[in-house]
């Protein structure tokens, strides 16, 4: 493993990144066997089949972060960010590595945990913590807890330390959890406080924005047990609270807890109420047949109306099962449980109609055969037709009604960008190509399909959205275009292997302006007058396509 320079550069780091990339595409043996060595996509291939990977620039900073012995580049930049606050502000150093372990819900920010970087602080600063008994739950130091239990027992009530936390907590929600050789120590930990006497049910005020570490939202209390069961999803540590005697009604672990069953099912058998937690509506977000069958199993009401839904007409869970696009076997047991087949939207669409519009024909079948079907008018079979890319019966539709898209409801027009977003890009080009109005918006975001196509990283659609008229600055409901929906997703990567360098080029190929350099800031760029964080190959495109347009453009000379 290569060892990180004492004052690491980002920008140094980049430039070797961008040089193994030349390198490699140059077909360098040396290179080569660098992403063979490195780079789980390249593991065990020759060099022949290391080269027509078609790798790109994130894929040699995930190699170049690899050798420094992290797992991504994220992982490497966020170390790289925190070595060099911890030397312009050592003061602060403490703090700075707190903000590793904990998310920012409780170190106040929206960052997440980064355990692997807090650790590999931790290792090359060996002092760092001192004999601080706070800064030792992060960790699990159990002796240091323990001797000062012994002098003070009243500590383990107090809260205290650089983040205010009170023990219970600073151990449960520490990110160290998740490493297999910190957990048992904060597991003894936990065991040790309590034994000692906290209080299982031990919280702090929420600290995520616009709360903050100095003025926690102390309406909103984060448990020990949501630590446990909520962000860690550690069941053990569940089950050791709850055999405490924490509240399993705490009105967060539950619906954190969804996606590890185990956690899930400790506080359900501990007396977890479902209704009126959103926990319900939550499970069916996830494709997670298991945990919807143990929250039926354990009362969940099939037909509860949601709370806080963005969208209100999605009033049902089998509304919002069909919204999310989950399995026939998911609707299997919502109905079985008693779900109303019949339940409509709060626009009166039965769940069929939805069904049908969504593309899923045998969710249709299901609702059919338990009461639900209705008679569809010829607009709807027109677009059932198009969602489930039944493409010989919805041009068959069309040639004998040919004005049917002017007759669709602005509803039943904002399908496309619905459809777009959920990745159905077939539906969406045949809905394009029998007539759709392309930009109009729809989806949980209000989004345009190019802005949906884009967010996806589907370079493909939305290279065939603005070959058939679709614009760049179409907006979306976050008050951006499709510009916003570029920089957002390419730095955080909703969808696995997205292409947004693609997206990159058939936007700038369709009249989005390229990018110049912000003079205030080294990581932005700006569009358009507009400040905006890109991935760094997407930044690269757009200012090498800025240079390009520049040393393109034809001469003017001066008039005499």
């Amino acid at each position: 493993m290569k060892r990180i320079p004492a004052r690491p550069d980002i920008d140094h780091l980049k430039k070797q990144a961008k040089a193994l990339l030349v390198l490699c595409r140059n077909n360098d043996p040396t290179a080569l066997a660098r992403f063979r060595d490195a780079l789980p996509a390249a593991a065990n291939k020759s060099d022949t089949a290391i080269a027509a990977l078609g790798l790109r620039l994130h894929d040699a900073q995930s190699c170049v972060a690899r050798e420094y012995g992290f797992a991504s580049w994220a992982d490497l930049n966020g170390f790289v960010l925190a070595r060099r606050s911890q030397a312009d502000d050592p003061a602060k150093s403490v703090l700075h590595w707190l903000r590793l372990v904990y998310a920012g819900d409780i170190a106040g920010g929206s960052n997440r945990a980064r355990p692997s970087v807090a650790l590999r602080l931790l290792e090359e600063s060996p002092g760092l913590l001192g004999d601080d008994p706070y800064l030792g739950c992060a960790v699990g130091d159990e002796a240091l807890l323990r001797r000062t239990t012994e002098r003070d027992p009243g500590w383990v009530h107090r809260a205290g330390g650089p983040l205010g936390l009170v023990p219970l907590v600073a151990v449960t929600h520490s990110g160290l959890m998740q490493r297999p050789e910190f957990r048992e120590r904060l597991h003894a930990c936990a065991r040790l406080l309590l034994a000692a006497g906290a209080d299982a049910n031990q919280s702090v005020g929420n600290r995520w924005p616009p709360a903050s570490l100095e003025a926690p939202d102390e309406g909103e209390r984060l448990s020990a047990l949501y630590g446990a069961a909520g962000q860690n999803r550690d069941p053990a540590l569940t089950a050791l609270l709850l055999d405490a005697g924490a509240d399993p009604n705490d009105g967060e672990s539950l619906y954190h807890s969804l996606e590890n069953i185990d956690c899930t099912r400790h506080l359900l058998q501990a007396g977890a109420r479902i209704t009126g937690t959103n926990a319900f509506y939550r499970v069916l977000d996830f494709d997670a047949i298991e945990t919807l069958r143990l929250l039926l199993a354990h009362g969940a009401d099939a037909n509860e109306p949601s709370m806080n839904q963005p969208a209100p007409e999605w009033g049902t869970p089998l509304l919002w099962a069909i919204r999310r696009r989950r399995s026939p076997a998911h609707i299997e047991a919502l109905l079985a449980a008693g779900a109303d087949p019949t339940a409509t939207t709060s626009e009166g669409i039965p769940a069929y109609t939805v069904a049908l519009r969504f593309g899923l024909p045998e969710v249709a079948r299901l609702l059919q055969q338990a009461g639900g079907g209705t008679q569809l008018p010829v607009e709807e079979e027109f677009i059932a037709a198009c969602a489930s890319d039944d493409e010989a019966s919805a041009r068959r539709i069309h040639a004998a009604h040919p004005g049917i898209v002017g007759t669709l409801s602005q509803k039943q027009l904002s399908l496309l960008g619905e459809l777009a977003a959920q990745g159905c890009g077939d539906a969406v080009k045949l809905m394009v190509e029998l007539g759709w109005p392309i930009a109009v918006p729809g989806g949980d975001w209000d989004a345009s399909a190019l802005n949906g196509a884009v967010f996806r990283g589907d370079a493909e659609l939305t290279l065939f959205l603005l070959e058939h008229g679709a614009s760049w600055e179409e907006p979306h409901g976050y008050g951006d275009n499709a510009c916003g929906s570029l920089s957002w997703a390419s730095v955080n990567v909703p969808v696995e292997g997205g292409d947004w360098l693609g997206c990159a080029k058939a936007l700038v190929a369709h009249g989005m302006p390229a990018a110049r350099p912000d003079p205030q800031s080294a990581d932005s760029v700006l569009v358009n007058g507009r400040r905006y964080l890109f991935s760094d190959e997407v930044s690269d495109f757009l200012l090498e396509a800025s240079m390009t347009n520049a040393a393109a453009a034809p001469s003017v000379e001066a008039r005499p």
